[in-house]
């Protein structure tokens, strides 16, 4: 057996979790040190996910909200791949995603920003990756929103991704952003991260490849779970 690689942890790769232009993590980041849990069996055992999970239309977020018509706003493609440490694919694993619609408007009763809601748009779904760590979706593309951490901040567009691993504990999640959207470089959260290399790890990149003609523009966003050069997850900010 081939012995496993060690890749040390980049500690300057991942945002720490106080980061004072960031208003809610003087909240939200530890006050004191960590505390080291057992995970409880039900927490190490599942969940199982498999293919038969899945509706045919989880995946696709024009449809699987629609009460007779398309949601309103630019329809786009994110697809990637799901990889591990080694460049590896991750087969079977879920990938799940949520989003504000294209007008910055998350259908959340808390959500309270002027955008309409859009009634043909849900902003969730949720896919497999196949034998390959093949995932995609088909949805539209989000807005940007305002948001109360400074005077005029506003959120880039963005998704929100989850991948699960084979126990509730390896859930983990980030955010996708959009190659080319200036509210990147001016976004506190994002600005959080101290690597650039990071930073770009979490932008989808125009795929012009797949993007299918009169109809939809694509977004490649591959997702690195492990490794010196992992993409950055919002629940595990320490690194791997």
């Amino acid at each position: 057996m081939k012995p496993a690689e060690y890749y040390m942890r980049d500690r300057q790769h991942h945002a720490p979790a106080l980061t004072p232009d960031y208003k809610t993590s003087l909240t939200r980041s530890p006050q004191y040190a960590l505390l080291s849990l057992e995970n409880s069996l039900s927490e190490i055992t599942g969940p199982v996910f498999s293919h038969n999970d899945i509706d045919p239309l989880d995946n696709d977020l024009i449809k699987n909200y629609s009460h007779g018509g398309d949601p309103i706003g630019e329809r786009i493609i994110v697809h990637g791949h799901v990889l591990d440490e080694n460049a590896q694919p991750v087969p079977n694993t879920m990938v799940e995603i949520w989003q504000a619609n294209a007008g910055g408007r998350y259908r959340h009763k808390k959500d309270t920003y002027l955008a309409p809601i859009d009634p043909n748009f849900g902003g969730c779904g949720r896919t497999m990756t196949d034998a390959d760590g093949y995932y995609y979706f088909r949805t539209v593309k989000p807005g940007a929103y305002p948001w109360r951490n400074w005077v005029n901040n506003w959120r880039p567009a963005h998704i929100h991704v989850s991948v699960f691993g084979a126990a509730f504990a390896q859930r983990l999640i980030t955010q996708l952003y959009f190659e080319g959207d200036p509210l990147i470089a001016k976004c506190p959260i994002v600005q959080t991260v101290p690597d650039a290399a990071a930073i770009e790890q979490m932008v989808a990149k125009l795929d012009m490849n797949t993007s299918i003609p009169l109809d939809s523009i694509a977004y490649r966003f591959d997702i690195v779970l492990r490794g010196r050069r992992s993409t950055l997850f919002e629940n595990r900010l320490e690194g791997n």
